[in-house]
């Protein structure tokens, strides 16, 4: 799994994860993006609803029942054990973004707490389930930013930042092993505050990732 495939700003955030919580954190962004991808690139929703099944069955299944060779389910096989039911409501939450623009609230909703409860998960791999719901915060903000930056439609940009702003307390901060969900957290909020801006699209966000991802705000 070659980590310099992800996204710019999950690449930025893998290089604070922990020696032990690499591959777990690696897996769950090259995931979400290859989910992502599908999402994106299906000419038809037929298809990706097909590929999505693919993956949600797969991630149903023991780990020995698995199909083996893709490098991405290979290490959710090693590193992901017994919190494959949130890789899966991940899954569920993507295949809410299959269908005529404008999306309704509740399916970008659905897609965003399938990112965020990824994200809890992560926390509990982590040994820190005390700091679930603030990994599922930080997850339900980033996934709305990240949403909200890459749309083309102007309604479901207006929904997914009327979404963010109706989440609006604030958390303490993350568990320093956790630090990749606070970059992502911090770039959200950069983007939010932008209207919806892409989350790394000038210098100065690679110089905010960098200072998140080494004092965690």
């Amino acid at each position: 799994m070659d980590a310099d495939l992800l996204p710019l700003p999950q690449r930025l955030a893998l290089n604070y994860a922990p020696v032990h919580l690499r591959a777990s954190t690696a897996a769950l962004f090259a995931l979400d993006a290859r989910l992502g991808e599908l999402v994106a690139k299906a000419n038809e929703p037929l298809l990706a609803q097909l590929r999505l099944a693919w993956w949600r069955d797969e991630l149903s299944k023991a780990p020995a029942d698995r199909a083996k060779g893709d490098p991405i389910l290979d290490a959710i096989g090693e590193t992901w054990a017994g919190e494959e039911r949130a890789l899966v409501r991940l899954v569920d939450g993507w295949e809410q973004l299959v269908g005529e623009a404008p999306l309704p609230m509740p399916a970008v909703e659905s897609f965003a707490n399938g990112r965020a409860g990824a994200f809890a998960a992560l926390a509990r791999l982590a040994g820190h389930p005390a700091a679930e719901e603030r990994a599922q915060h930080a997850g339900r903000i980033w996934a709305l930013a990240d949403f909200a930056a890459r749309v083309s439609n102007a309604e479901e940009r207006r929904t997914a930042l009327a979404l963010a702003g109706a989440g609006g307390h604030r958390f303490p901060p993350l568990p320093r092993v956790l630090r990749p969900l606070a970059v992502l957290r911090g770039l959200a909020d950069r983007s939010l505050s932008r209207g919806g801006a892409p989350l790394v699209a000038r210098r100065r966000d690679i110089l905010a990732a960098l200072r998140l991802g080494m004092i965690g705000r």
